[in-house]
């Protein structure tokens, strides 16, 4: 048997149904060990993640060169969470690779470097993001404090903290919650005229997903990414990138940003930034707009810069570029959507495919991707919807190719079979 305690399947979900908040619609599978792209129950069944919690197993489950690295910190007395008033020198290596591993970010600010500030959550780092876009628009474009605004796009996902939220376009993430947090303005992603339009002497920021993952899977129109920067520089705003989900390798590029060649002024990464085995986020930006907007007092963390993280992220960055894991996915994804592409080209169910690299969004006629998930978990496969009517194909960087061939027969047999859809 597996697992770290004696607890039977029901128990652990009743217990969890009992003690947890309800804030997933959870399917009813209780996982005891991780490896590569494999999730195994109590029984030893393999379930291939094709999850990879949203893209933060890039590197796959329990990568063991992430996990020696973590296992020697323990070891070697440093795991412990210090204090950020002194340095580590895992934090300082980190904070090398980590900025030197992206191109020259904000150039028209000089090239002075790239500086970060790590958090805990993806959502820590957005935050963190706003406040730097906005402290911009206050003190190097006059905006009077309070009235600062920043553009976003519909179907955005950028967590679920109050300001978050406050420009989310989904009801669901904000009805209640209110007073919500002013100072956003909504655009239909992938409309630049939109975008245009929407600028004011206030703006001082435009947040974009380069990709859209929770939004749907969508891929902004060619030259879309081009056009934010263009308007970015012609009325002297931010341009954020939100790399949490699409950023190290996910879409085929080391950053989604990438294929277009476009510079943004600031990044923002998190989840596979320390392959998966702890939280770790982080804001990257210009060395002259990062002291511009923060000094001390203005802005830390307890475990943001904890040494555990550091030490993972460490071994996380040295595994995506040793591995190649950016051209991993650019071929495997390459591969993997053409065949998914004939598939649909056979199913009634099928509307749309759309992505890039191991990052693979299949719209269904009818609106429920979850009744073909929940096929899918029935054939040992953990997919998931995107805004309920897109199936996620995002699996861990290193799957091979019978893992592939395990997630496109799967696929076949769900969407270009026979099965019949019952409404919920």
């Amino acid at each position: 048997m597996i697992g770290l305690t004696d607890l039977k399947d029901i128990d652990a979900i009743e217990l969890d149904q009992k003690y947890g908040a309800h804030h997933y619609n959870r399917l009813k599978t209780v996982i005891r060990k991780t490896k590569g792209a494999w999730l195994y129950t109590q029984d030893g069944t393999k379930i291939l993640d094709c999850l990879a919690a949203y893209s933060a197993a890039n590197t796959g489950h329990h990568h063991p060169k992430i996990v020696a690295a973590m296992i020697k910190a323990l070891q070697e007395g440093m795991a412990s969470v210090i204090s950020n008033v002194i340095y580590t020198d895992v934090k300082s290596r980190f904070l090398e690779k980590l900025c030197t591993l992206l191109p020259q970010l904000g150039t028209r600010f000089g090239e002075s470097g790239n500086v970060a500030m790590a958090k805990n959550g993806g959502v820590e780092s957005v935050e963190t993001s706003i406040k730097l876009m906005r402290y911009y628009g206050y003190k190097n474009k006059g905006i009077p404090d309070g009235k600062q605004e920043i553009i976003t796009f519909s179907n955005n996902f950028h967590g679920r903290m109050i300001t978050i939220i406050s420009f989310s376009s989904a009801k669901k993430y904000k009805e209640g919650f209110g007073p919500l947090t002013p100072g956003f303005v909504e655009v239909p992603f992938g409309d630049l005229d939109a975008v245009e339009k929407a600028v004011t002497p206030n703006t001082c920021g435009i947040l974009v997903e380069p990709m859209q993952g929770e939004g749907g899977m969508y891929v902004p129109p060619e030259g879309f990414m081009k056009g934010l920067r263009e308007i970015c520089d012609k009325y002297d705003l931010l341009l954020t990138a939100d790399e949490i989900q699409v950023g190290m390798g996910r879409t085929g590029k080391d950053f989604a940003f990438q294929h277009e060649n476009v510079i943004p002024d600031v990044v923002v990464l998190g989840k596979a930034i320390s392959g998966g085995l702890v939280p770790l986020s982080v804001m990257v930006t210009n060395a002259y707009l990062m002291h511009m907007a923060f000094s001390p007092g203005s802005d830390g963390s307890t475990y943001g810069h904890y040494p555990l993280s550091m030490v993972a992220g460490n071994a996380a960055l040295d595994v995506f570029k040793e591995e190649d894991l950016s051209e991993e996915s650019a071929r495997k994804g390459e591969y993997m959507k053409k065949q998914i592409l004939d598939i649909a080209s056979r199913s009634e169910h099928v509307k749309e495919v759309r992505g890039k690299g191991l990052f693979i969004g299949i719209e269904v006629n009818n609106g429920d991707a979850m009744f073909f998930c929940r096929q899918l978990l029935d054939m040992n496969m953990l997919a998931n919807d995107s805004h309920g009517h897109t199936i996620r194909i995002s699996p861990p960087l290193i799957i091979d190719d019978s893992e592939q061939q395990y997630i496109l027969e799967r696929l076949e047999r769900v969407l270009a079979g026979k099965q019949q859809f019952v409404a919920k």
